[in-house]
C-alpha cells in the first residue's frame, strides 16, 4: 500500500471507481494496476466494456454522488477506509480480492490489533451462546480483538463476550443499518466501544448475496477463525473454508454428534481443524503469528500478480487473441463458479490474454465474479 494518504481529489477518485457497475474487488485492482491510478481507470471503462460486448453506456457513478457519499459518512461520524491509505489493515490487504474501500464506525485502529474471529450457527444453543460468550470474553482478556459478523446466535453472544475488551463486527448491509432489529442496540455499542466493517455503501439493505462476502472480511481480518456451533450448510462453514484459502488458523468446538448444530464444527475437526474447549486452545496457536504481507500493491506494475494488458500490447494478433479469449470463455462458463486457474488449463490461454478477456467480459455484465478467484456466467449473459 501507499506510505502516503491519497488527496481529497484521489479518495473521490477511488469511490467513484469502488462503487462503478460492475466493478468487483478484482476487477477494481487489476484496473488500478493497469492504469496506475483510479481516475485514467474511469476514464478507460467505457471503451473496455464496449470490447466485451456491451451494447448501453457502463454506469458510472459520477463526482457528485461520491462526494455526496463521503457527506453521509461524515455525518454518521463513520470514515471511508480505502486499500491504498496506511490505516487500511494489512490483513485484509493481503486478499487478493480485499475490498477496496471499507466504512468503518468507531476506532479504525482496532483493526490493526490481533485479532480472532468467532462465528457459529444462528439458531445455536443455549449452552452454545454461553460458551460463545465466555470463549470471547478469554481471548479479549488475552489480548486479542474478537471479530464476528453480529447475526442472532453465537455471533451476537461473541460480541457481547468482548464488549468490555474491545469487538469488530463486519456487516453484510450499510454501515448505517441495524441487521437484525433485535441486535441494533448491541451494534451501536459495539460502534462506540469498538469498530462497524462495511464494504457495502451507507444505506445498502442486506441481502443473501452480501453475506458470503462478508464472510471473506471476517476470516481476513483474523488470523485465525473459531466455529462455535454450526450445520453442514452453515455459512459459518463458508467463513472457515474462506479462513483456510486465506491461510490463516481454522478452530472448532465439538459438540454432541445428536445435534445437528454440531456436525459442521465435528466435521471441521476431523479435517484437521484445532480442538478448542478454553481460549488458551486458540491463543496457544496463534501466539508468534505475524501479519500476512500484501501480496500485491495496487497502482505498482510489476506486481506479482499476472498483469492485465491492453491489446495492443499482446503482439500484432493481440486483438484477435482477445476476440478468441472471450468467445471461449463464455464457451466454458455456465452459472455455477469455477475458478479462474481451470479455466486458464482448460481454454490453453496465457494467463495475461485470459485476465484481460475476462476483465472486458466482466465490465460488459457477462462474467460474474465470485470470492475465491471463481467466475460465472451471468445469469442473462
Amino acid at each position: 500500500m501507499s506510505a502516503d494518504a491519497p488527496s481529497a481529489a484521489e479518495t473521490v477518485a477511488w469511490l467513484r471507481l469502488a462503487r462503478s457497475e460492475h466493478i468487483g474487488p478484482v476487477t477494481f485492482h487489476q484496473l488500478i494496476r493497469r492504469f496506475g491510478s483510479a481516475a485514467a481507470a474511469l476514464d478507460a471503462l467505457p471503451e473496455l466494456a464496449r470490447r466485451g460486448g456491451r451494447k448501453a453506456p457502463l454506469r458510472l457513478v459520477t463526482r457528485a454522488q461520491a462526494e455526496d457519499e463521503l457527506a453521509a459518512h461524515a455525518r454518521l461520524g463513520a470514515r471511508p477506509v480505502a486499500w491504498c491509505e496506511p490505516d487500511y489493515p494489512a490483513r485484509l490487504a493481503a486478499l487478493e480480492d480485499a475490498p477496496p474501500v471499507v466504512t468503518v464506525l468507531g476506532d479504525p485502529a482496532r483493526l490493526a490489533r490481533p485479532s480472532v474471529a468467532v462465528v457459529g450457527a444462528r439458531n445455536a444453543s443455549v449452552n452454545g451462546r454461553r460458551f460463545a460468550e465466555t470463549l470471547a470474553h478469554g481471548l479479549g482478556a488475552a489480548g486479542l480483538t474478537v471479530v464476528s459478523g453480529l447475526a442472532r446466535g453465537i455471533d451476537a453472544a461473541a460480541h457481547q463476550g468482548a464488549l468490555a475488551t474491545g469487538t469488530v463486527a463486519v456487516v453484510a448491509g450499510g454501515a448505517d443499518v441495524a441487521y437484525p432489529r433485535e441486535n441494533e442496540r448491541l451494534q451501536a455499542e459495539i460502534a462506540a466501544h469498538g469498530a462497524l466493517v462495511a464494504e457495502s455503501p451507507l444505506g445498502t439493505e442486506p441481502y443473501a448475496r452480501h453475506f458470503p462476502r462478508r464472510n471473506r472480511i471476517i476470516s481476513g481480518l483474523s488470523l485465525g477463525v473459531v466455529v462455535v456451533e454450526a450445520a453442514l450448510k452453515s455459512g459459518s462453514l463458508i467463513t472457515a473454508r474462506y479462513a483456510a484459502d486465506q491461510g490463516r488458523e481454522v478452530f472448532a468446538v465439538p459438540g454432541s454428534p445428536l445435534d445437528p448444530r454440531c456436525r459442521g464444527t465435528n466435521g471441521l475437526l476431523r479435517d484437521g481443524a484445532h480442538l478448542v474447549e478454553t481460549a488458551d486452545d486458540v491463543t496457544g496457536v496463534l501466539a508468534g503469528l505475524h501479519d500476512p504481507q500484501p501480496r500485491f500493491h495496487s497502482g505498482v506494475a510489476d506486481a506479482t500478480r499476472v498483469a492485465v494488458k491492453p491489446a495492443e500490447s499482446l503482439g500484432p494478433d493481440g486483438a484477435d487473441d482477445l476476440a478468441a479469449a472471450r468467445a471461449a470463455v463464455l464457451e466454458m462458463l455456465d452459472p455455477h463458479p469455477v475458478p479462474v486457474d481451470e479455466l486458464v488449463r482448460r481454454c490453453q490461454l496465457s494467463p495475461a490474454v485470459l485476465t484481460t478477456a475476462l476483465l472486458e467480459l466482466e465490465l460488459a455484465g457477462r462474467v460474474l465474479r465470485h470470492p475465491g478467484n471463481r467466475v460465472a456466467l451471468a445469469v442473462d449473459g
